[in-house]
């Protein structure tokens, strides 16, 4: 897993953007995105990442694929509503199991984007509250494992005035201002 600054310069969504600036891990840290690699099971069993929703409270998980293929004449419209920027009032938890993508999310107080590279064997966890988005790269092709406390409930809410007071934005707030 690589993070870096967005260099906001116009073109696909899906190339790198790498502005050549890294970003450190503490910046991660401190906006409370958490992260492990993870190696890829071959026998199907995952004791670590059990061990991760053991201790989140995660009870259920399923496995998306998202590809061109897939998702037929649906695809470019579902990588457009990805990458609307929006908070969700849970956690967002994803282990990549194939293929590779970019989660956006927003350094705050800069509001600056930050990319964060994901590929197989990358477990990230967005805290709730956090302005992000998702793109495949330029493989187009990622299959990942989404892990939910009960059913699956990540309702976006896109970034405007109300969402900028919704409580669980608020909250994210608070938490990292005491990070």
């Amino acid at each position: 897993m690589r993070a870096y600054y967005f260099d906001d310069l116009p073109g696909d969504q899906r190339a790198p953007h790498d502005s050549g600036k890294p970003v450190d891990p503490a910046v991660l840290d401190k906006i409370g995105v958490l992260r492990w690699q993870i190696p890829v099971s071959t026998n199907g069993q995952y004791p670590e990442i059990d061990a991760v929703a053991r201790e989140r409270d995660y009870k259920n998980r399923d496995v998306i694929t998202i590809t061109k293929e897939g998702l037929g004449e649906l695809y470019e419209s579902k990588i457009k509503m990805f990458y609307e920027e929006h908070m969700h009032e849970d956690e967002e938890i994803r282990y990549t199991l194939e293929g590779s993508g970019y989660f956006d999310v927003r350094e705050h107080p800069s509001d600056s984007w930050i990319r964060i590279a994901v590929s197989a064997g990358d477990l990230i966890v967005l805290p709730a509250g956090i302005y992000h988005r998702f793109t495949l790269d330029q493989r187009n092709m990622i299959k990942a494992m989404r892990l939910f406390k009960d059913e699956p409930k990540w309702t976006p809410y896109n970034r405007d005035a109300e969402t900028d007071a919704n409580p669980h934005r608020q909250q994210y707030l608070k938490t990292i201002a005491v990070n």
